[in-house]
């Protein structure tokens, strides 16, 4: 028998006063006034349509004052009680069966009043102990590893740098960095420029190519200068995020720091020196003496027939004062004898300075140390000579 016969039983078996009696009585043994719930507020129409089941549910549900297990218990069962006793006298009047079919009917009335966990109270309760075993068999989470975590293909990954969307991001974090450099450590001491170390900076071309990005030559100007004024720090002040800042436009090779070496004396204390003019190469050799000098084994007049070539060969032992202090063995080959002769002045002058490098300074006075650029131009198809024209004829 389910739930809604049984409610129909009761509503056939029990009149209206019998059943206002049942409700009273079940509200008296929990502590409760049935007239002040608003479920038995309700008119007797609505009472009479409720089934048994909904009447359990309603009292059962009722809010318990911090009420012992053992009441509840004994509460639900004189309820279930009084239930079946009205139901077994009411059948007694209303059937005519037998006593097999009463048990039957009390029976399965019976099974439908057990009420569950979940109708008896709010709160799960059990009736077994709970262990210590029980606790240490519970396992944390395992780890959970963010690097293997997949993203989602509709999920869209945040951009490493602020700059990511603007047209040099590279270059504009690096000079953002410079920025930040800059404020930081602008209360140092600096140098004047003219006691500044010389440095070869990257070309805008280098640093387009290095980052890969079109960065404009305004916007490196005044990356530039910013680099400039850090590099002005004082050097035992320099920090060490500065000088790495600033690795990173510099050249690779630094033209300001390629000296050139020193030449040597041998052990028969002589020094060479090489100079070329035009297409001309000279050698010389210079050792102290007596100021003889020989040219391809000849004299300085056999080998030069022109004063003014004689006077070029040794300028740089004139301009000295030097010309009988040193004596100079050279080797010349190549163009003619206005090359030649030249070649063999700055050749001199570089062997005389790894004597006395004293003497330095005047003979770049004397234009002794730089070498002279210049060559023959050459001639041009449909000129006479490299820039002569032939002489225009109007007819």
């Amino acid at each position: 028998m389910n739930a809604r016969a049984s409610a129909q039983l009761l509503r056939l078996s029990c009149g209206s006063r019998h059943r206002e009696k049942l409700l009273r009585n079940c509200s008296a043994e929990r502590g409760l006034q049935s007239r002040t719930t608003p479920e038995f507020k309700a008119n007797s129409t609505t009472r009479d349509h409720l089934h048994v089941p909904q009447l359990l549910l309603l009292s059962a549900q009722r809010p318990r004052d911090n009420d012992e297990e053992g009441q509840r218990r004994t509460m639900m069962a004189s309820f279930g009680q009084h239930i079946t006793g009205a139901l077994r006298g009411s059948c007694l009047k209303t059937t005519k069966q037998g006593g097999n079919g009463l048990r039957g009917l009390e029976q399965q009335f019976t099974n439908t009043l057990r009420l569950g966990p979940t109708v008896t109270s709010r709160r799960c309760m059990t009736t077994q102990l709970v262990t210590e075993a029980d606790f240490k068999t519970i396992q944390a989470a395992p780890h959970l590893d963010l690097n293997a975590l997949r993203l989602p293909s509709h999920a869209r990954p945040v951009p490493v740098s602020p700059s990511y969307f603007s047209r040099t991001p590279r270059f504009n974090d690096s000079y953002l960095a410079i920025q930040k450099l800059l404020r930081s450590y602008d209360k140092l001491p600096m140098i004047p420029s003219t006691a500044v170390e010389r440095v070869t900076w990257c070309d805008l071309e280098t640093i387009r190519r290095r980052l890969g990005e079109p960065v404009r030559a305004s916007d490196y100007s005044r990356c530039l200068a910013l680099i400039k004024k850090l590099h002005s720090i004082h050097p035992q002040m320099k920090p060490g995020p500065v000088k790495e800042a600033l690795e990173g436009f510099k050249r690779s090779v630094q033209g300001f720091q390629n000296v050139a070496k020193p030449i040597p004396i041998d052990r028969f204390g002589r020094a060479v020196g090489v100079g070329k003019r035009k297409s001309s190469v000279a050698r010389a050799w210079v050792v102290e003496g007596t100021g003889e000098v020989q040219i391809n084994g000849k004299s300085l007049a056999g080998a030069f027939g022109r004063v003014h070539d004689r006077e070029s060969a040794i300028w740089a032992l004139r301009a000295t004062d030097r010309v009988d202090k040193y004596n100079v063995w050279a080797l010349v080959e190549g163009g003619g004898t206005t090359g030649q002769a030249e070649a063999l002045t700055l050749a001199i002058s570089k062997a005389l300075m790894a004597h006395e490098p004293a003497l330095k300074p005047a003979l770049r006075r004397a234009g002794c140390v730089t070498r002279d650029p210049r060559k023959v131009e050459r001639k041009k198809a449909g000129h006479l000579k490299a820039r002569k024209s032939p002489t225009w004829v109007k007819r």
